[in-house]
């Protein structure tokens, strides 16, 4: 599978290209694996998936749209996922391992920098719980200096209009 969005990383309007990958948390009862699509015009979180081990079944529903970009990781590299991605009329787009530098990277880092570690989480329900407030607030209210000053869900309906 090649690397169709060749690091441009810009989208041009909502729904042209999302990134997605999966990513480990660390807390004091274990680990915890969240996978989630990212649309990259706006930075909006479309959906997640946490569990506390990394599945094929975590990536196993891709999203509706045209170009879906991951690293080369085990999950996207497995034929059912890239036969669902086929049937639904969907472009898959992998670059290597570890060195995509992408926003669902800096998206992992603010999600654990202002959810994760603010509190203790004693369950994976009270940290799904938290993490459902936390990604209602990115995607509604977290202002983004790119989006010029407006919430991922503000620009995206924006752009909706002005299209």
């Amino acid at each position: 599978m090649g690397n169709v969005l060749n690091r441009q990383f810009r989208a041009e309007k909502p729904n042209q290209k999302w990134v997605t990958d999966v990513t480990e948390f660390k807390i004091g009862w274990g680990k915890v694996f969240l996978f989630q699509p990212l649309v990259l015009c706006s930075g909006e979180i479309v959906a997640y998936q946490m569990e506390p081990r990394a599945s094929l079944w975590m990536v196993g529903n891709p999203p509706e749209y045209p170009l879906v970009h991951s690293d080369k990781g085990w999950q996207y590299q497995i034929a059912h996922y890239q036969k669902r991605l086929r049937e639904a009329g969907l472009e898959q787009s992998m670059s290597r391992k570890l060195l995509w530098q992408c926003s669902n990277r800096n998206l992992f880092g603010t999600l654990k920098a202002e959810c994760l570690y603010l509190e203790e989480h004693w369950s994976i329900s009270e940290l799904r719980m938290a993490t459902d407030r936390y990604i209602d607030y990115y995607n509604h209210e977290r202002i983004k200096q790119k989006l010029k000053g407006l919430s991922s869900v503000e620009y995206r309906t924006q752009a909706q209009i002005d299209a």
